[in-house]
């Protein structure tokens, strides 16, 4: 595993606007083209695109490509951490360079698990403008009668508002992203074979909600963290709260399902 720390991975892109304003009307806000880009909104590009015979089951590139195949099947985006140096701007090329820092492995309580962090630059006329270290990860498919722990309980108040997400945002998101994973519009996979409840809301979904929130209140972000904690299905009622810099996201039954920092 160690052999491929420092592997390294440039994309270019035009940051076409026609995507920006497609995010803008999927979270129903206005969008003008000459601002800058929301903070996040650069998971719409950078598409890694491959034909279908390159996809694994679960609808991302198949293991084994630039991530090391680590021989578990089911794969999901744990968290990260981001620093923003300078904004964004849609319709000027911006190149992506993204680096394998750190493969390791554990045993959870849910069986055996391999954690992958990739480190983003994404640099726009030759500025550095957003570093992420993105948390990725794999683990082997649940067994029958097994036994999922516990998730913790979300903070009392704090909300700021609350959301539902149908199959048809989940869909639109999915494809703004060009992310496959099934468990986000394949409701017999995501129960059949990943052992979810439903369709599941998509972790960086989630995390732009609360970056919006936190830049509106602190005035704009320079660093931002999130972990994800917890599934959040398709038709929930999920509250989103702020204490201060804390945010967190909490479904209806009050289980925890993200938190995150910022400043």
């Amino acid at each position: 595993m160690q052999e491929v720390i420092g592997r390294t991975r440039v994309r270019r892109d035009d940051i076409d606007p026609a995507r920006a304003e497609a995010l803008a009307a999927l979270l129903g806000r206005g969008f003008d083209a000459a601002a800058p880009l929301p903070p996040f909104a650069h998971q719409l590009y950078f598409w890694d695109a491959l034909p279908a015979a390159e996809l694994g089951r679960d609808g991302h590139p198949a293991r084994g490509g630039f991530i090391p195949d680590l021989g578990l099947p089911r794969r999901m985006w744990a968290g990260g951490r981001l620093v923003f140096e300078a904004p964004l701007y849609a319709g000027q090329q911006a190149e992506k360079t993204t680096v394998i820092e750190a493969v390791t492995r554990k045993q959870g309580r849910s069986g055996q698990l391999a954690f992958v962090t990739l480190r983003h630059a994404i640099a726009q006329r030759g500025r550095l403008c957003v570093t992420e270290w993105q948390d990725l990860v794999y683990r082997a498919d649940p067994l029958p009668g097994q036994v999922v722990p516990p998730v913790p309980q979300a903070p009392a108040g704090g909300e700021v508002m609350r959301l539902r997400f149908s199959p048809v945002e989940l869909f639109r998101y999915s494809a703004l992203t060009l992310n496959g994973h099934r468990i986000h519009y394949d409701r017999d996979y995501a129960r059949g074979v990943e052992g979810y409840g439903g369709l599941v809301v998509h972790g960086p979904l989630l995390a732009q909600w609360l970056m919006l929130i936190a830049a509106e209140a602190l005035g704009g972000l320079k660093r931002f963290s999130f972990r994800g904690v917890s599934a959040a299905l398709e038709g929930e009622e999920l509250r989103f709260c702020r204490d201060g810099g804390r945010l967190w996201v909490a479904a209806q039954d009050g289980r925890l399902c993200m938190t995150a920092e910022a400043e």
